[in-house]
């Protein structure tokens, strides 16, 4: 028998979603909240973002809402931040579990959906969403490490660091630390980021590989320096994501800022080279767009726009990194986006997943990267596409 509680929630969400589905979305709105509106019509519940089944503790969930949030304190309209909350009110029991999550696993995609707890219990004052986020940081705790700190991606990928980890783990450790007052939180943050930069940085050109094993035991990976051997995109992407999310937790004092300052700086100098001229989109393999197979990718895309617009609103980036950014989301406009005769929106030309390893198993080669599947509404393309707009319209 549902709660009394949560039947009333669920009630609200229900109509809230029906008055989204039962009216053409507007194209006097800006493009965020258009897509926003459509993404609540093609998923009446938030949990079943990323085409699931039944209700997950996710990563494609906290990025997607991430977004949502951020679209909430823009617009001040209630009812994006309801659609955040019917997830962690599903997700979260009164006793502060977070459901179908496995600390054991030790998986640092599982951190990033945690990002939202902060803004529910400052919201709320409920003590579940407190006790969820210490049982998160409590994993990074005791997350297995490289010999010089850095986190394993997951318990089931030993020795290794990816660079989709920077975005998962490294903000929300940061913002627990200034939050929580815990300063070895923001320090042990920050050595994330600049870990990755020594270990997966190429010299010549700037770009950053998708992993590193310390250990030499993959099959992908350089039995000299560790290295994965291609430059992915969305891993890059992920990666620009965290250092600009990053910077704003890590206090102006910290002599650490300006290091991270430094990387996003070098990372943003190093993709610009390689971005369509003519679309203003960045490719699957990113430096290797006139290659056969290649092609360009939405979540990459949506992910540099987001970090250069943002990087340049807030100063860590030169402001003509701005215009680079409107050009890319011209581009998405362009050739990803298409609008329904009802509004909706649909954003084409998203990589569904790709990883390192695992059975089966992925060697990381270009020909890996250019046939992985591909996919129209993937969170992991929307989602970085809201915050890029967000961050771009005036």
């Amino acid at each position: 028998m549902m709660k009394k509680g949560f039947l009333s929630a669920f009630i609200l969400g229900m109509l809230l979603v029906g008055a989204v589905q039962a009216q053409t979305i507007s194209d006097k709105l800006s493009w965020s909240e258009r897509t926003a509106l459509s993404v609540m019509r093609q998923n009446p519940e938030p949990w079943m973002i990323e085409f699931m089944e039944k209700p997950v503790w996710s990563y494609p969930q906290g990025l997607m809402l991430t977004a949502f949030e951020k679209l909430a304190q823009k617009t001040g309209k209630t009812q994006y931040n309801d659609y955040v909350m019917e997830y962690l009110d599903g997700m979260i029991s009164e006793g502060g579990v977070i459901k179908t999550y496995q600390q054991e696993t030790f998986n640092i995609d599982m951190i990033n959906s945690g990002k939202l707890l902060f803004k529910a219990y400052e919201n709320t004052g409920e003590d579940r969403y407190l006790i969820a986020l210490k049982t998160l940081r409590n994993q990074l705790r005791w997350q297995p490490k490289t010999t010089d700190g850095g986190f394993w991606h997951k318990l089931r990928y030993p020795w290794q660091m990816w660079l989709d980890g920077a975005y998962m783990g490294t903000p929300f450790l940061i913002r627990y630390g200034v939050e929580f007052e815990e300063p070895e939180a923001i320090d042990q943050g920050i050595l994330q980021l600049v870990l990755l930069e020594k270990h997966l940085r190429d010299e010549k050109t700037g770009l950053l590989y998708h992993g590193y094993d310390e250990s030499r035991l993959q099959q992908w990976s350089d039995p000299d320096t560790g290295k994965s051997p291609e430059f992915w995109g969305r891993a890059m992407g992920w990666y620009a994501m965290a250092l600009v999310d990053a910077l704003d937790y890590i206090p102006e004092s910290h002599s650490g800022r300006a290091e991270v300052q430094g990387i996003l700086g070098r990372l943003a100098k190093a993709i610009l080279p390689y971005q369509n001229s003519e679309t203003g989109l960045w490719y699957q393999v990113v430096d290797k767009g006139e290659e056969a197979g290649n092609f360009e990718e939405a979540s990459v895309s949506a992910m540099f726009a987001y970090a250069l617009a943002k990087g340049a609103n807030s100063g860590h980036l030169d402001i003509s990194y701005r215009k680079v950014a409107e050009n890319c989301l011209e581009g998405m406009l362009e050739n990803m986006v298409e609008v329904t005769d009802d509004g909706e929106i649909h954003l084409h030309q998203v990589c569904a997943v790709a990883g390192l390893g695992g059975n089966p198993y992925r060697d990381g080669t270009y020909d890996y990267y250019i046939n992985e599947k591909i996919k129209t509404n993937d969170p992991k393309g929307v989602g970085p596409f809201i915050m890029a707009c967000i961050a771009l319209e005036k």
